[in-house]
């Protein structure tokens, strides 16, 4: 373990994740980590960390960071303008630092959160089998919080690479405006039965008020079959799962919720959760819907995919 970063602007939101927490859901605790498993996972790829080293989740505007020791980082997702010294850096590929580097981490041109691996992984205490932090509980990360001016951030162990990595182009996903999210109708969507297909025909605005607990989002609101009531006995809930509330504007559900009372007309596919994570405010969202099948043979596309990345990436040594 080494000091690796010292704070000198935090940003607004940026927090310590890593895979999540799980197991704990029976006792209130949400699973938490990283909103975009994807790239958080090619971060960590590129500095060539082991599954679930822990890493910085950045949102909208990032922090300005003094290196305190070598190493190698990587930042992925959001394109944020990243400099090191002053000079425009790539996301996406591997970048050596070194003591008395300054790496700034502005604002977000496209997409919503950036990821910034480390060789070894951010170092804070394991909470619950988890490095994540989980801020509305205090939990996990660094003193539970956000970061602010002045933190001292360490790494694990780990030698930077040999050779720098980085991701080819097709492999990099577009952060558009507009969004197609592909979802499976229930498990309430009987309580939907004649605005089922307007809900998969509307187009949505992401609302200001989202965050890492769901996404609200405006548009027509999805009315109630006559007859039904404005919610449902309290039962678990999963990322992905898009909430109807009283006033009939949905909300998806990401990973700060164990259990909800509003029915939920559908679900997005696991694949699809990483845009969901990057879309901004005032961004534009439509379903499109899919058959449970359908959503499998796109997990299992989606796995292949990331362990065809995995192989290709740690081959270069």
């Amino acid at each position: 373990m080494m000091d690796l970063f010292r704070v000198g602007a935090p940003g607004p939101y940026t927090t310590v994740q890593d895979t999540g927490r799980f197991g704990y859901m029976d006792r209130g605790v949400p699973p938490s980590g990283a909103l975009d498993p994807f790239a958080y996972r090619v971060a960590n790829l590129l500095v060539g960390n082991a599954g679930g080293a822990a890493v910085l989740e950045i949102t909208m505007v990032g922090p300005v960071l003094e290196v305190l020791a070598e190493a190698d980082i990587a930042l992925t997702g959001a394109d944020m303008g990243l400099t090191v010294n002053g000079a425009p850096a790539a996301n996406w590929q591997t970048l050596r630092v070194r003591r008395g580097d300054v790496v700034r981490i502005p604002q977000a041109k496209t997409g919503c959160r950036a990821y910034l691996a480390v060789t070894g992984g951010i170092n804070v205490s394991s909470v619950m089998g988890s490095r994540s932090t989980l801020v509305r509980a205090k939990l996990g990360g660094l003193e539970g919080r956000i970061l602010k001016k002045g933190d001292v951030l360490s790494r694990g162990e780990g030698m930077p690479l040999s050779t720098p990595r980085s991701l080819p182009g097709h492999w990099v996903p577009d952060y558009g405006p507009d969004l197609t999210l592909r979802a499976i109708p229930g498990p309430q969507d009987d309580y939907f039965t004649k605005e089922i297909a307007a809900f998969f025909g509307v187009i949505y605005e992401v609302s200001d008020e989202s965050d890492r607990m769901g996404y609200r989002l405006k548009g027509p609101p999805i009315r109630r079959d006559e007859g039904r009531p404005e919610s449902i006995v309290t039962e678990p809930i999963m990322p992905g799962n898009v909430q109807v509330p009283a006033d009939g504007q949905p909300i998806i559900v990401l990973v700060e919720q164990t259990t909800g009372g509003y029915m939920k007309i559908a679900t997005v596919v696991t694949p699809d959760i990483p845009a969901v994570a990057q879309a901004m405010p005032r961004n534009l969202i439509r379903f499109e819907k899919v058959s449970l099948d359908e959503a499998h043979a796109l997990y299992r596309d989606e796995a292949e995919r990331m362990q065809e990345i995995e192989e290709y990436l740690s081959s270069k040594n």
